[in-house]
């Protein structure tokens, strides 16, 4: 397995971009599949998931064409409707939590679909019951294959209904709008998410021929078509890679400007920073942010402590907690961090605390982080990244401690971000992979 050594401790310089959103990625090209006709997507990030994503698509018959590093063309005009069925599908899907996606589309265009158990990384139990049930909805029965050791979908017809989603699920609203595009009817889905991942992948099927109303709400109106067409679509930069380079900045007392961050879709998570006193300024749809010495959580006007928390957008993301966690370890004043989502996001902390942080894990949800001020800086050690996130925010602790630092299972840190290294290095960081 490979790792990263890193000498922290250096101030950087320098312009970033933000690779293609990761999450939109997975909804996008999973959507390939609703049509035999072909599909470009532009502004692909070259990470380990999608890059698995891509290769189930080729695994099933779909045909791929590289046009550059990150653009992609797609046909799914031969599938092979059994694949998901198979061993090789399960071994590879096994990897990759996003691969559930599949799932809509197949059962839209060839009226089965199979599941294997999810995969990904361990941040705690991400449930399934959201989709199945709004599969169900559809007109779709839902059954245990032994023989094959998965999940079967099966319907003759998806037939339009109205449904109310028990929660907010980006990745269950996605795969149900891409069923019902093609569904008998009109279909309502309320309590969609509507993240601006949700909001692209309605875009790119409308310019598909679906005819998809209440974009950007909660209430999202699928009037199903027979079939859909070509269709050109790019991605948005990665938000949650934005916001990790403003930590970034801010740990490193760098001054960093991030090139095309995609303002216009980032919510509050600019917001969020400044709660931690970070300064940061907007010009176009570039971030600058300067050197700074210290930075001061603020409080509430009553007093209170800082409570930092995820909720559906347009709250703030879950994605961003770990990064705000560490940046809150070397600023001045306290913060309670709120997981809500995942009960295992949290437990990296423990190599935050080894590091020097001073954080009281209250519970599997809840951290809080008394911040050093900088009067005592992190000290570099050996740790390992449990999943995508926290793996990234332990490498902006590394950069910004004393001494060096190891960090293994940096598979897991590649499967959000795209030659990380390599870009980190171009800002003056002294990282290698090893």
């Amino acid at each position: 397995m490979n790792s990263f050594e890193v000498i922290g401790g250096k101030k950087l310089s320098g312009t970033i971009v933000p690779q293609g959103a990761k999450n939109e990625a997975l909804q996008v090209i999973s959507a390939v599949l609703l049509t035999n006709q072909t599909i470009t997507i532009h502004n692909i990030p070259d990470i380990l998931d999608v890059n698995l994503l891509i290769e189930l698509l080729f695994d099933m018959g779909v045909q791929v064409n590289k046009i550059s590093s990150h653009s992609y063309s797609f046909k799914a005009d031969n599938v092979n409707d059994e694949y998901l069925s198979t061993d090789a599908f399960r071994k590879k899907s096994g990897k990759l939590r996003g691969s559930v996606m599949l799932a809509g589309p197949m059962l839209a265009r060839y009226n089965k679909a199979y599941i294997p158990k999810p995969g990904g990384d361990k941040i705690g139990r991400r449930r399934l019951d959201t989709h199945i049930i709004g599969f169900e909805k559809l007109g779709a029965k839902f059954s245990y294959q032994e023989d094959k050791h998965c999940f079967l979908l099966s319907a003759k017809e998806l037939v339009a209904t109205n449904m109310l989603l028990d929660e907010p699920s980006v990745t269950g609203t996605a795969n149900i709008l891409m069923a019902a595009v093609l569904a008998n009817g009109t279909t309502t889905i309320y309590n969609a998410a509507c993240e601006p991942y949700i909001q692209q992948l309605c875009k790119m099927l409308n310019k598909m021929g679906a005819k998809i109303e209440g974009i950007g709400s909660n209430l999202l109106t699928i009037h199903g078509v027979k079939n859909l067409q070509g269709a050109e679509h790019t991605i948005l930069p990665d938000m949650i890679e934005t916001g990790s380079f403003i930590g970034l900045a801010a740990m490193t007392q760098s001054e960093i400007t991030i090139k095309n961050a995609g303002v216009e879709h980032l919510g509050m998570i600019p917001q969020k920073f400044q709660q931690l006193g970070i300064q940061l300024s907007i010009k176009g749809d570039d971030i600058y942010i300067p050197a700074q010495e210290t930075y001061e959580i603020v409080s509430y006007l009553d007093g209170g402590i800082l409570t930092v928390y995820d909720h559906p957008w347009p709250g703030f993301t879950p994605d961003l907690l770990s990064i705000i966690l560490v940046v809150a370890t070397q600023a001045i004043g306290s913060v309670l961090i709120h997981q809500k989502m995942f009960e295992s996001r949290l437990f990296f902390v423990d190599k935050l605390m080894d590091m020097g942080a001073k954080i009281i894990l209250c519970d599997p949800h809840r951290a809080t982080v008394i911040g050093l001020g900088r009067k005592h800086s992190l000290k570099g050690i050996t740790m390992s990244s449990p999943d995508i996130r926290a793996g990234q925010a332990l490498l902006i602790a590394a950069l910004s401690a004393k001494g060096k630092s190891i960090i293994q299972n940096i598979e897991q840190i590649d499967r959000g971000y795209q030659f990380i290294d390599k870009r980190l290095r171009e800002l003056g960081a002294d990282i290698k992979r090893i």
